[in-house]
């Protein structure tokens, strides 16, 4: 069964970005750097996701992410769906931050239990069998809205969106063009899914 092992995200400035993420969430492997200036504009099609598991450690994260450099895209809030804000790093990337819970479950920490990869697809049914076809094992599906891939190990998972309803979620335009400035990691062999996403082998990496 495919899944996703890392993601690469071109940046402008190499040395910046590693100071920002270092600083605002404290990644590890699972979040790779390369620096490119390709050009790029408005909402380049994906989000990443930070789920945590519960407030004081969204407020956390948010908080030290907006001192680094991040614009505040939304506030950190409560929802029906749970609490968590968005914010867009210095590079551009696009980062929520997000608990299911809205009390308090714990003494206060900034562990972040999943990152979560969300590609925005103009059709999500095609794009859906175009990952099935390439190893990818749907674990929930919503009609043509949603479609989340199962994640064999590790805290680094996959899910797709339509474009516009990512870009609601992320409180930005739909409307972009221009590279993703986003290489996917994966247990797989390289290709390139209908929205133009590069993946690559992890074991060539």
């Amino acid at each position: 069964m495919a899944h996703l092992e890392f993601v690469t995200l071109e940046v402008p400035s190499l040395a910046e970005a590693e100071r920002f993420y270092a600083a605002a969430f404290g990644l590890d492997d699972r979040l790779r750097l390369h620096s490119s200036n390709v050009p790029t504009s408005g909402f380049r099609g994906f989000a990443l996701s930070l789920v945590v598991s519960q407030p004081s450690t969204v407020d956390s994260l948010f908080g030290t992410a907006v001192e680094a450099g991040a614009r505040p895209l939304k506030p950190v809030a409560k929802s029906l769906w749970g609490y968590g804000g968005v914010v867009q790093a210095p590079d551009g990337a696009i980062w929520t931050i997000a608990s299911s819970s809205k009390k308090e479950t714990g003494p206060p920490t900034r562990k972040i239990d999943e990152v979560v990869l969300q590609l925005g697809a103009q059709d999500v049914p095609a794009s859906r069998r175009f990952y099935v076809e390439h190893g990818f094992e749907v674990t929930k599906s919503y009609g043509r809205k949603y479609v989340e891939f199962s994640q064999p190990s590790g805290p680094l998972s996959l899910s797709l969106y339509t474009r516009k309803a990512l870009a609601k979620v992320a409180g930005v335009s739909p409307e972009g063009s221009g590279s993703h400035r986003l290489f996917i990691g994966g247990d797989v062999e390289p290709f390139t899914d209908p929205d133009g996403f590069v993946w690559v082998a992890a074991k060539e990496s």
